[in-house]
């Protein structure tokens, strides 16, 4: 037997005695290893009735794009760039570029709006790293994100700069077998 389960709708308009400030969490590691770490962390949070969007920058393959969000539950959007394949290398066409652009100011777009509490930026320090993603416009978005807002950024070697304003930096590392 199954059962529909109907989510109430939560009414989160009271206003808290003190200001909460939006984070900017970094989790960085030698390999690419953190998109399920931080999923889990959108899932708890959107399932909570928080507006979360999910981005990543260099998986494609499935005619996503910005324009076709993947809808995870009521409050979770997942947003891929609308490529045919992953990139790991800057050897994109004028397609593929124009796309990682666009989903770029898809982005810079939202977090200005304030439509989600939670922005994820998955892979940003490649992007970054292969000059996809300007680092200077990355820093001015975290210089004008709203107040509430938290992101979370992904990603091998990520850069000095953002490293030095993040709230919080997670590192993931393997351990060696035995």
């Amino acid at each position: 037997m199954v059962a529909q389960l109907k989510t109430p709708n939560l009414n989160l308009t009271h206003s808290l005695p003190y200001t909460v400030e939006g984070l900017v969490q970094v989790f960085t590691g030698p390999h690419r290893c953190f998109f399920t770490t931080v999923m889990a962390q959108a899932l708890r949070i959107a399932g909570q009735g928080t507006a979360v969007l999910a981005v990543q920058f260099l998986k494609g393959g499935i005619n996503q794009g910005h324009q076709y969000p993947m809808r995870l539950g009521q409050n979770l959007d997942w947003v891929r760039c609308d490529v045919r394949r992953c990139i790991e290398k800057a050897d994109l066409d004028e397609l593929e570029t124009r796309s990682i652009a666009q989903l770029w100011q898809y982005v810079q777009e939202v977090v200005r709006e304030g439509r989600y509490a939670l922005v994820i930026l998955d892979e940003l320090s490649l992007a970054i790293n292969l000059g996809l993603i300007p680092e200077a416009e990355v820093l001015t978005l975290i210089d004008n994100k709203p107040h509430h807002l938290d992101l979370i950024f992904t990603g091998p070697s990520m850069p000095q700069r953002i490293l030095d304003i993040a709230d919080q930096i997670t590192e993931i590392r393997r351990t060696q077998g035995q």
